[in-house]
C-alpha cells in the first residue's frame, strides 16, 4: 500500500532584531518552538523539524536538546532533525542520542544529515575546512554503520577507528531513519539513492530546476537494486485564511529575515515576494486553497512523498504563526491526501 503523503513544520529557531538592535531572548523563543510541536501534533500534522546553527542569530545549536523536550509533550508526530551538520559531529555520540530520543518519544526520532549552508561549526569544532567533504562522506559511512549494529568495527579519515566498540542504548525502532538534506549538488543525490537513503530537496530557486534531481535521486537507487527512496521537499512558508491577508501579514516579517540572513541580495520588496508566492514560484505564503496546488504541482513534477513547511520565518508573531500551522493541519493536509489517495 502506498504510504499516506506527509506534510509537517520546521525551523531553525531564527531570532529577530528587537527595536534596539539586539536579537530576541533565545529562551522565549524556544518556548514558542514548543508550542508549535504541540499544536502541529494535536493538529495532526506528521512531523517537528529544527535545525542547527552556531550562530548568535539561532536559538538552537542542538537540536536533539530541543526534540527531546519536543517528545514530552507530544504524543504522535515525527521528531527529526533539519538538518544535523553530520561533518562536525561525532556519528556515534550523534546515534545514541538520537537513539534515546527514540526511546523517550516512543520511536518517532529521525535524523537529517547534512553539509549544513553555513561552516561556523568547522572552526568552532577544530576541523579544516578544506576537508568539508570528506569529512561528511566519512562520517555518514560511520553514522549508517552504527545504524546497522550496536559493535562496530570501522575505519576511516577523520576519527580513530573502532574495533568491537558498542553503542548503546538502541533505539525503540529496528533501525533510526536518516534522511540526506542536498541543496542542489547531483552528486549528493546520486549517492543519497545508491545508498537507499531518502532525501530532501530544500526548494529555494525554480521548482522545475529539482527535478533532474529527483529523478537522479531514483534512479541512483535503481541501479543499486533498491526500491525508491523517499522524497522530502521543504520550503518557506506562511498560511492565512486569504491570499491577500497572508502575504501582507508575511511580507515585512519576510523581508527582515532575506536583510538578516541574505544581505548582499539587496532589500526584498513587495512586488518580488508576490512573484515567488505565485503559481510557479518557490515561496508557499497564502490561502489553504493556493498552497493545496503548489503542493500538488511541485508532487506532479518531483514525486515527492513529505512536503516541510518551515514556519515562523522574521519574527512573525506566534498567534499568526500557530493559526498558518493550524491551516497546515486541518484544511491542506486533508485536501492534499484527498487528491493523492490511490484510485
Amino acid at each position: 500500500m502506498t504510504p499516506p503523503f506527509e506534510i509537517g513544520i520546521f525551523t531553525f529557531g531564527e531570532l529577530s532584531r528587537t527595536s534596539d538592535g539586539r536579537f530576541a531572548d533565545p529562551a522565549v523563543r524556544l518556548e514558542q518552538l514548543l508550542e508549535w510541536a504541540r499544536v502541529a501534533d494535536q493538529a495532526g500534522l506528521d512531523v517537528f523539524g529544527v535545525g542547527e546553527h552556531h550562530r548568535p542569530d539561532f536559538a538552537v545549536s542542538s537540536p536533539q536538546m530541543v526534540l527531546a523536550a519536543a517528545a514530552r509533550e507530544t504524543e504522535s508526530i515525527r521528531l527529526t532533525s533539519t538538518v544535523t551538520v553530520l561533518s562536525s559531529a561525532d556519528p556515534v555520540r550523534l546515534h545514541e542520542e538520537f537513539a534515546t530520543l527514540d526511546l523517550l518519544s516512543g520511536g518517532r526520532a529521525e535524523i537529517t544529515a547534512g553539509r549544513g549552508a553555513y561552516i561556523e561549526s568547522f572552526p568552532l569544532f577544530g576541523q579544516d575546512l578544506q576537508r568539508y567533504d570528506e569529512y561528511f562522506d566519512d562520517r555518514l559511512d560511520l553514522l549508517l554503520a552504527a545504524r546497522e549494529s550496536s559493535d562496530i568495527t570501522w575505519s576511516g579519515t577523520t576519527r580513530a577507528p573502532l574495533a568491537d566498540a558498542g553503542v548503546y542504548p538502541r533505539p525503540q525502532q529496528e533501525k533510526l531513519p536518516v534522511w540526506i538534506a542536498v541543496g542542489g549538488t547531483p552528486a549528493s543525490a546520486a549517492r543519497a539513492g545508491s545508498l537507499g537513503l531518502p532525501m530532501y530537496l530544500a526548494i529555494l530557486g525554480a521548482p522545475p530546476r529539482f527535478r533532474g534531481l529527483a529523478a537522479l535521486h531514483r534512479e541512483s537507487a535503481a541501479a543499486a537494486g533498491l526500491a525508491a527512496p523517499q522524497l522530502g521537499v521543504t520550503s518557506h512558508f506562511h498560511a492565512a485564511e486569504t491570499t491577500q491577508a497572508a502575504r501582507d501579514a508575511f511580507f515585512p516579517h519576510y523581508a527582515a529575515y532575506f536583510a538578516e540572513n541574505m544581505p548582499r541580495a539587496g532589500q526584498l520588496d513587495r512586488d518580488t515576494l508576490d512573484t515567488w508566492a505565485d503559481p510557479g514560484g518557490a515561496l508557499f505564503a497564502g490561502s489553504p486553497a493556493e498552497i493545496t496546488d503548489k503542493i500538488l504541482w511541485e508532487h506532479e513534477m518531483l514525486g515527492h512523498t513529505r512536503f516541510l513547511a518551515q514556519v515562523g520565518l522574521g519574527g512573525i508573531s506566534q498567534r499568526d504563526t500557530l493559526r498558518s500551522i493550524e491551516l497546515l493541519a486541518t484544511e491542506v493536509l486533508p485536501e492534499v491526501r484527498k487528491a493523492l489517495r490511490p484510485a
